[in-house]
């Protein structure tokens, strides 16, 4: 659980970096327009900061990190976000310089995208196969036969537990 914490906490730090950033090199540039660095710290915080501490509260309610697909969820999506951050992070700077940033710049984005999504496939098996195995066909029971029983009045044993 600490490491998700301290991946947050990293994440919050590269966000307010990020922020920063943007700021004064738009300024020490006189830089007026549109560029990628507007949306880096936005991205790093929801995506690397938020998404984390929610992963932090999974991983106390289904204890994540005991399954073996959680390590190739963690390293993939963290590798895909800081290859697409650092994408925006050089074609916005590219941008607030006045340099083009041609097309391998989109490519290699495009790869840091692609890595996100495999690491969200991963958690959303992941936090499947975590949890609980008897829960699964007793939801399915509860509701079968919810459906198929009569309504007990309030005042009966079969309704007092409703």
């Amino acid at each position: 659980m600490r490491k998700i914490l301290n991946t947050a906490h990293v994440y919050m730090i590269i966000g307010v970096v990020s922020g920063l950033y943007y700021r004064e090199l738009t300024k020490a540039e006189d830089f007026e327009g549109d560029t990628q660095l507007a949306v880096v710290h936005t991205h790093v915080l929801a995506l690397g900061m938020l998404f984390f501490l929610v992963v932090l509260a999974l991983e106390k309610q289904f204890t994540l990190t005991g399954h073996r697909l959680f390590g190739w969820f963690f390293w993939i999506y963290n590798a895909g976000l800081a290859v697409t951050v650092g994408m925006m992070t050089l074609h916005g700077t590219l941008t607030v310089l006045g340099r083009s940033g041609g097309g391998a710049i989109a490519g290699i984005a495009g790869l840091g995208h692609v890595l996100l999504t495999a690491g969200l496939v991963l958690l959303f098996v992941t936090v499947g196969k975590c949890l609980p195995a008897a829960a699964r066909p007793a939801d399915t029971e509860v509701s079968r036969s919810k459906a198929a029983a009569p309504s007990a009045s309030p005042g009966s044993p079969e309704g007092a537990g409703s």
